[in-house]
């Protein structure tokens, strides 16, 4: 029988840990390392002692309510838990072991206990991936659309992943985007072409949503970005976070992969590589070409939709402090020259 889904860190003894982790194990430290890193959910370094590795990362839900209520109304915990039991084990990409991980799906109360990936070379996402890592995480991402290419279906009927053609996205984004543009442009500076591309988001939203609909599908990632990876010591990716996994057209993975993880000048450079790279690797994996054709408006149409995740993420944000300021700070600049290099105001 697994142990009892925790209300809280406080509820994580040596009992609950051992029992999850099938081993005897000793609790010495509980950290908490997501305070101050813009997280949806609260995440905790547990420092053990006995049969076991020397720590894990232990993931719950968030505190603030409004990251709370995001996450249950997009089934954020469902899908990720999801994700670590019934799909992790087949990701062509690399992903933490999962220990244990339980859900209730009534009141989406989750925990998660997982691998700790954290002593691999991480990437600021502040101060934006060079090329070579970039190149990397492209390639990756390729092999990870190629290998459930056309079959994400199946994976959204068992609740998993929810597809972007969702009722939920139109019904709960513009009032979730309004409510965090509000916060964010009233607490800092925002350039001006991303001030009016976010004045239209809501009213573009169905024609970005439609585009995303399209097909060849597969099931994308949703959150692919710097500060969701790691490289380990063969420079392979290490991928976490699968919250918002979902069916969707590929190329919007990689437009906000381009978009949130590239300083503004090293997208300028090497951002139309990056998406004949990720054409040349689908291929590779056996995509059929006549399938990946034709996509560069999409993924513009994509960056442009992108421009939801920092205002969705600056409703639950503490924008005072200097992490989180200085990661939304960096959006809007790679916005600014998404907007202009992409001409995103001729989509609106």
């Amino acid at each position: 029988m697994e142990p009892a889904i925790p209300d809280g860190i406080d509820d994580i003894d040596d009992d609950w840990l051992s029992h999850a982790m099938g081993s005897s194990v000793r609790i010495a430290e509980i950290d908490d390392i997501g305070t101050g890193v813009g997280m949806i959910g609260a995440i905790y370094r547990a420092t053990l002692e006995g049969d076991c590795p020397d720590t894990v990362v232990v993931k719950m839900p968030g505190l603030d309510e409004t990251a709370r209520f995001t996450a249950q109304i997009l089934r954020l915990n469902i899908r990720e838990v999801g994700f670590y039991r019934e799909l992790a084990a087949e990701s062509p990409i690399r992903v933490p072991r999962c220990h244990f991980g339980a859900v209730d799906p009534e009141t989406h109360q989750f925990v998660l206990v997982l691998e700790d990936v954290g002593s691999y070379r991480a990437v600021s996402q502040v101060e934006g991936m060079g090329r070579a890592d970039a190149e990397q995480a492209v390639d990756e991402l390729a092999a990870w659309h190629a290998h459930w290419w056309g079959a994400a279906g199946p994976i959204v009927e068992r609740g998993t992943a929810m597809a972007i053609h969702d009722p939920i996205y139109p019904m709960l984004l513009p009032p979730v985007f309004s409510d965090g543009w509000a916060k964010v442009r009233g607490a800092m500076s925002v350039p001006r072409s991303v001030e009016t591309v976010a004045d239209g988001w809501v009213e573009a939203l169905p024609g970005m949503l439609g585009s995303l609909a399209t097909t060849p599908s597969t099931l994308v990632h949703g959150d692919y970005r710097a500060d969701n990876m790691f490289f380990d010591d063969d420079g392979r990716v290490v991928l976490l976070d699968f919250q918002v996994i979902g069916q969707s057209v590929p190329v919007g993975d990689l437009a906000y992969f381009v978009t949130g993880s590239l300083s503004p000048a090293t997208a300028s450079e090497i951002e139309q590589p990056l998406y004949e790279r990720w054409l040349r690797a689908l291929a590779a994996e056996g995509v059929p070409e006549s399938e990946i054709g034709g996509m560069w408006d999409i993924y513009r149409g994509a960056v442009l939709f992108c421009v939801c995740y920092p205002m969705i993420a600056g409703a639950g944000m503490d924008l005072a402090d200097e992490r989180q300021r200085g990661l939304m700070a960096a959006t809007f600049e790679r916005f600014e020259r998404a907007a202009e290099e992409l001409s995103l105001i001729d989509l609106l």
